[in-house]
């Protein structure tokens, strides 16, 4: 447990505050609301898989933050995430992205066509853990975003981080998930989120923050060895 030296600042969000928030880092996007929409129409009891809007909008940013060319997303869903990773790329960049759902894979389909960005995304439907193994092994990867099966995080985890270029960003959902990682005898599910959080926080390959944006967004930068302490 971190002792705390320095005062706590944690503004509790409010549904009023979450709009505020929502109002200054979110531009108007029909495809973005329509893709929602039809989720929630399509699949109501899945829709909350999709990221938050303002995930979303952190998504695009860090891709074009680090000038990303090569992006690998594990867990699709219905492309909400991976329209907005691909809206991020510069010229040439790719996106490969893991769905083990074929219906959810077609929904993501059309809208990357609708937003003229299906020809940067490369779409590997059946178990992300084979996808990823079928990437090269040499480290290649710019980002990554994993955001599917919270019990295959340490198995993701562990075929990217080598993957992974020096300074390329790791990019991990629902590490908090609903707060119930701090429950003493969690549900399956948040008893292997809090196993890959302590998985992550023990890795000296990479230096990490938690962010409690949505549902808690892990961000791991890859080291050189240049970086490591001796």
């Amino acid at each position: 447990m971190i002792t705390q030296t320095v005062p706590v600042k944690n503004t509790v969000l409010t549904p009023e505050l979450h709009s505020y928030v929502l109002s200054h880092c979110l531009t108007p996007d029909p495809l973005l609301d329509d893709l929602a929409a039809q989720t929630r129409t399509l699949i109501p009891g899945q829709a909350h898989m999709m990221v938050a809007p303002e995930q979303g909008a952190l998504l695009t940013l860090l891709v074009r933050l680090l000038q990303a060319r090569a992006v690998v997303e594990v867990g699709t869903f219905t492309g909400y995430s991976s329209l907005c990773l691909a809206r991020g790329l510069p010229l040439g960049g790719t996106l490969t992205t893991c769905e083990l759902s074929a219906d959810y894979a077609a929904v993501a389909r059309a809208y990357w066509e609708r937003a003229g960005v299906d020809d940067r995304i490369s779409l590997r439907v059946g178990p992300a853990l084979d996808s990823l193994r079928a990437l090269p092994s040499v480290p290649h990867v710019d980002l990554a975003f994993i955001d599917a099966d919270k019990p295959g995080y340490i198995a993701y985890w562990e075929e990217l981080v080598p993957r992974m270029v020096p300074g390329g960003l790791i990019i991990v959902d629902n590490t908090l998930f609903n707060g119930e990682v701090l429950d003493a005898d969690p549900a399956p599910k948040p008893a292997a989120v809090a196993a890959f959080n302590r998985h992550a926080l023990a890795d000296p390959r990479v230096e990490r923050v938690m962010l409690p944006i949505a549902d808690g967004v892990l961000l791991a930068r890859r080291l050189s060895y240049a970086d490591r302490p001796l």
